[in-house]
C-alpha cells in the first residue's frame, strides 16, 4: 500500500498556511479600513510613486495586471485612487493617491505594524531576522531565475 505524501511538512503548504494566517490576521487588525493585503501594497506603491502606471504597479506589487485592474477600480469607488489616461498613450492609465487615500493609509499603519508583530511573535527576535533573511532570499532567487 502506497503511504500518502506528508504535505504539512512541504515547503509550499507551509507557506500557504503562513499566508492565510497572514492575511487573517492583517484583516482582524485593518477590519475597520476595509482593506486587504493587496490594496495596502497598491496604495503604499502609488505613494512612493505618484503617476505609476497600471503594468509598472502591477509589477512592482507582484500582481497581474488584470487583476490589479479591479482591486485599482474598488479603491477609486472608495476615493483612495486617482486614475487618468495619459496624454501621450490614452490606453496606458496612471494613478495617483488622493488626500483621502494618503490620510487612511496613514490610520492603517499602526494596524499593519501590529499585525507584523503578531504574525512573527511566536519565533525569538533571532529567529525573526532569519526568517525574513531566508524569505527574502527564496523570493529574490525565485525572481532572479524568472529574469534571467
Amino acid at each position: 500500500m502506497v503511504k500518502s505524501y506528508q504535505f504539512r511538512q512541504a515547503p509550499g503548504h507551509l507557506i500557504r498556511r503562513a499566508h492565510q494566517i497572514s492575511v487573517g490576521i492583517f484583516m482582524e487588525e485593518l477590519v475597520a479600513f476595509d482593506v486587504t493585503p493587496v490594496q495596502f501594497a497598491i496604495l503604499n506603491t502609488v505613494m512612493d510613486t505618484p503617476g505609476v502606471d497600471q503594468v509598472t504597479l502591477a509589477n512592482r506589487v507582484a500582481f497581474d495586471a488584470a487583476t490589479s485592474g479591479s482591486v485599482i477600480g474598488r479603491l477609486e469607488a472608495k476615493g483612495w485612487v486617482r486614475r487618468e489616461a495619459d496624454e501621450q498613450d490614452r490606453r496606458r492609465k496612471l494613478l495617483w493617491v488622493t488626500p483621502e487615500g494618503e490620510q487612511v493609509v496613514a490610520g492603517m499603519k499602526r494596524g499593519v505594524g501590529r499585525t507584523q508583530q503578531r504574525l512573527l511573535a511566536p519565533l525569538s527576535p533571532d529567529e525573526q531576522a532569519q526568517l525574513m533573511g531566508l524569505l527574502g532570499r527564496l523570493v529574490q532567487g525565485h525572481e532572479d531565475a524568472v529574469a534571467d
